[in-house]
């Protein structure tokens, strides 16, 4: 079938374009994209090929849509089905069996290989016959259509629009489950954020919904900071004061519980350390594109302090997604707020203003 898709080229500029699409895989799943959000990794994707280096490759990683066909294996869904998309997993090693599947043991050539697992044919091609790469995150979302598997597509409830609910499937999922799955966010715990877009402010309303007694937010983006205030947080420190650190030992008296940066910024990452109270845990859901090291204080790591890194808020998104779900429909996490709408035809713009910081969450809507 004919399909419209986002392809970045050699040259890293993205244009929307006819693509061929072949059709699923027995385990595969064909899926007719309502929207798709746009995350930072699909903005560090398209800039270089540190992560991926196939071009041109189709990018999209928080789609959502309704199933169109399934193969001929598939027997958890039919064609109706409302979907979200999701990160790719193999399903059979240690994590997985042990339902951990975001720290798949494939997870990197599952996600950024941007090829069938199996190393099949490509299912996409531009008007001349030329392979164009997909299945990037085992979905390639930024398109009309795409195909997924039986096990990163998940079933949804169709009374809640499907445009919002694409960014569940990496974004707000990482978010909320780093709060709540990782680092496991209880009643009572003081919990600080560095970094209020999409995935802090997910963390903020989760740790808000896990009863936490203080919710510090930092970021440097004023706005952010409010809205942080009007989804949970209880206090706001802009990111560029004097000492944060200090102000945040004021505030609780001896550190918080938790803390979890979002930034990648080495120096941001070390405050977040350095906050902790004794057996504090403090999270990172990703690493400095520079390649900067962080070094820890070892003397004040020894009060039983730990550091722990966190893909995809260690979920399992078959269970995660539709419980993100329901706490929404119960008014308790309004992560639409955080949604800012595109047409399919601006991405480009929907990619500036994440990078800017203009959109919290940009969502693609296909038309």
């Amino acid at each position: 079938m004919q399909i419209k898709a986002a392809v970045v080229g050699k040259d890293n500029t993205i244009t929307i374009r006819p693509l061929e699409l072949k059709g699923p895989q027995p385990h595969e799943v064909l899926v007719r994209i309502v929207a798709a959000g746009v995350c930072h990794t699909d903005l560090k994707c398209a800039g270089s090929n540190l992560l991926v280096k196939a071009r041109p490759v189709v990018l999209g990683h928080e789609g959502a849509g309704i199933v169109e066909a399934v193969g001929t294996a598939v027997t958890e869904l039919k064609a109706g089905d409302h979907v979200v998309m999701t990160f790719a997993y193999c399903g059979t090693c240690r994590s997985c069996r042990e339902a951990e599947p975001a720290y798949c043991y494939q997870q990197y050539p599952l996600n950024f290989g941007c090829a069938r697992p199996d190393g099949g044919s490509a299912y996409l091609c531009d008007e001349g016959g030329a392979a164009v790469h997909g299945d990037f995150f085992g979905q390639s979302s930024f398109a009309t259509y795409a195909i997924g598997t039986e096990r990163n597509v998940i079933k949804v409830p169709d009374d809640v629009p499907l445009e919002i609910l694409g960014p569940l499937g990496c974004g707000i999922q990482t978010g909320a489950g780093a709060a709540l799955n990782d680092l496991k966010v209880c009643p009572g715990d003081r919990f600080a954020v560095f970094g209020a877009g999409s995935l802090g402010l997910s963390a903020v309303m989760a740790a808000r919904h896990a009863g936490a007694k203080t919710i510090i937010a930092v970021d440097r983006v004023q706005t952010r900071l409010d809205m942080a205030l009007e989804l949970g947080a209880d206090h706001a420190i802009m990111a560029t004061g004097p000492d944060v650190v200090a102000e945040i030992l004021r505030i609780t008296g001896d550190g918080v519980d938790q803390a979890l940066d979002t930034t990648a910024v080495a120096s941001v990452m070390r405050q977040a350390i350095d906050v902790l109270a004794p057996r504090g845990i403090c999270g990172f859901v990703t690493a400095p594109s520079d390649g900067s090291e962080l070094y820890l204080p070892v003397r004040s790591m020894l009060l039983g302090k730990k550091v722990r890194g966190i893909v995809e808020g260690n979920s399992n998104p078959k269970l995660f997604i539709p419980f993100l779900i329901d706490l929404y429909r119960q008014g308790r996490f309004p992560f639409d707020r955080l949604i800012r709408f595109y047409d399919f035809d601006e991405i480009n713009e929907a990619f500036h203003a994440q990078h800017s910081g203009e959109a919290i969450k940009p969502v693609l809507r296909m038309g």
